[in-house]
């Protein structure tokens, strides 16, 4: 199969969205690596809109973070989703296919990013249809460990179902950072722990976003803000254990002008320069 990621290790990206796409016309060669985008909201699509995502993907590699794969659920995969994006993926050399540890829809399109009961059963279920999807697109893709709100009918822990259904699916790790640093305030748990205790091992790829704050004990993953120091500190401490591996800066709205977004894109860039300096130290 071929490889997880096609990206150099010290990159750094951010997500292509409609609202920004002047925005990304603009920038000097070099202020990006990478670019990631939703491939459901690119397929097929034409006009000025695919005219626009084809000249951004002749400057930048393109990297796909679906949405819509659904593949904690029970309805059936969507072949022709699959072979879509298997087409969108040789079509602009694609770097790399991600999804979410989670479930979309049942007998129809939920909108949400529903959590999946942390069972063996449900580890089974899910690896074997990971396991289809990447037989038909001839490549392994990566899952992300998502933010939830509920876990229903636990009898594992959230970091006991990540490792079983990657080894069990052979896929790779997406690790959000932001999503860790959520699910420890809401659940209470230590991010830093639950970092360590991931199969680091499968992670070839980085989130990182901001997230909106309901109450002390309870925060929301929004990608509307900036990134806060606390979850900065936690990419640190990801990058010390795994390499400063490719990461993305997530905005999905309350967009801020391009000079402070890239200012956030910077940070990545000199936290992934500083991690490479302590390697080279013996640190």
């Amino acid at each position: 199969m071929r490889p997880l990621v096609d990206l150099p290790a010290q990159s750094a990206g951010l997500g292509l969205r409609r609202a920004l796409l002047g925005a990304f016309d603009d920038l000097e060669p070099g202020q990006l690596d990478f670019i990631e985008v939703a491939p459901e909201n690119w397929i097929g699509l034409g006009g000025r809109y695919g005219r626009a995502f084809a000249r951004l993907a002749e400057r930048y590699p393109v990297t796909l973070h679906g949405l819509s794969l659904n593949i904690g659920g029970f309805a059936p995969l969507d072949s022709q989703l699959i072979d879509d994006i298997a087409a969108f993926i040789k079509k602009f050399d694609c770097k790399l296919y991600s999804e979410h540890l989670t479930y979309c829809g049942d007998e129809g399109h939920l909108y949400d990013l529903m959590p999946i009961p942390f069972t063996e059963e449900a580890v089974k279920h899910v690896a074997a249809r990971v396991r289809e999807v990447q037989d038909r697109l001839g490549q392994q893709i990566l899952l992300e460990n998502a933010s939830y709100y509920a876990a229903p009918a636990q009898q594992m822990s959230e970091v006991e179902f990540i490792t079983a259904v990657l080894s069990e699916a052979d896929c790779g790790l997406l690790l959000d950072v932001n999503n860790i640093y959520v699910n420890s305030i809401n659940h209470r748990y230590d991010p830093y722990e639950f970092l360590r205790a991931l199969p680091l091992d499968r992670a070839a790829y980085i989130h990182i976003a901001g997230h909106y704050v309901e109450a002390e004990d309870l925060r929301v993953d929004t990608h509307g803000t900036a990134v806060i120091d606390p979850v900065w500190q936690l990419l640190d401490v990801a990058y010390a254990h795994c390499g400063p591996l490719p990461t993305l800066l997530e905005r999905d709205f309350n967009f801020p002008t391009m000079a402070e977004l890239m200012t956030e894109v910077d940070d990545i860039r000199r936290a992934q320069m500083v991690t490479r300096a302590n390697m080279a130290a013996g640190n």
